[in-house]
């Protein structure tokens, strides 16, 4: 069977999966003090933590409109898939849930699931390789959903941010009791909730101690790793990236490892020398 999966552009795509022909990305937008930025192909990371830096104001992001989600689905893909950032921290889901039952009106029934990946960046991406890998070995359509779903249930997502800031202000750390101050230099590691908000994990004083701490966290949650990706992005910090990577091979041993730098709404969000694992 023919098919194609749409990830929303918090997720990043590997160079292999832009090469493919099966992926496509469905972009949110961002507003830095007025100047629109659409997070595709053409996003200046380094243009945009400029912006942010200089600006007073918060960064805000919109997610594809469900008319965006409708027109991805309009192909000729027997099998249609969308992997979208978590429910609880984005409408991108809700919306790609609206552009299926707006093509249903318009065009009458077809194979199209939604995925709310629960994650985001790299747990977005992780899942797509999914779908695409249980697409590849024949499954039918319901069994790409429910090996997929299983998948989702088993994925951790950790961060260490150098700043919680965009994540405070924008609202997407609702009922998380206190972060502990930046000004003391500490730095919370960050999970997901298996419902895909967010949660604090733990804390260390520099972020040299935090990332090791998140190793920690990682390392102590891992079941099966060799049959397992494990996922890195990082925003403007490769070198941080390479080094959390290479903590966790003294770890465990994976099936493949991927470092991407974030795209946009991840590098707003991760903010400059942010670090995300997915495993």
């Amino acid at each position: 069977m023919s098919y194609k999966i749409i990830i929303d552009s918090c997720g990043e795509l590997t160079r292999e999966m832009k090469a493919s022909g099966h992926f496509e990305t469905a972009s949110l937008q961002i507003d830095v003090d007025g100047y629109h930025i659409v997070d595709d192909e053409t996003f200046d990371q380094a243009d945009f933590l400029r912006r942010t830096k200089e600006s007073s104001e918060c960064p805000k992001s919109s997610c594809p409109s469900p008319e965006r989600y409708m027109e991805g689905y309009h192909c000729e893909a027997e099998h249609v898939y969308a992997v979208t950032l978590s429910s609880e921290l984005s409408g991108s889901y809700n919306s790609a849930v609206l552009g299926k039952n707006l093509y249903i009106e318009e065009y009458g029934e077809k194979d199209i699931h939604i995925f709310n990946s629960k994650s985001a960046s790299v747990g977005e991406t992780l899942i797509g390789l999914k779908i695409a890998e249980c697409e590849e070995k024949g499954m039918s359509f319901q069994e790409v959903i429910e090996t997929v779903d299983a998948y989702i249930e088993e994925q951790h997502t950790y961060f260490v941010l150098e700043t919680l800031d965009i994540l405070k202000k924008n609202g997407r750390l609702k009922g998380l009791k206190a972060v502990v101050a930046t000004a003391l230099n500490i730095k919370p590691v960050m999970g997901s909730t298996p419902e895909g908000s967010i949660q604090q994990l733990a804390q260390a004083r520099g972020m040299k101690k935090a990332l090791a701490k998140m190793v920690d966290e990682v390392a102590a949650k891992l079941t099966n790793p060799q049959e397992k990706i494990l996922a890195i992005a990082h925003c403007n910090c490769e070198e941080r990236a390479i080094a959390v990577k290479e903590m966790l091979l003294t770890k465990a041993d994976f099936k493949d490892v991927i470092i991407l730098d974030t795209a946009g709404i991840s590098s707003m969000y991760a903010a400059d020398g942010g670090v995300i694992i997915v495993v």
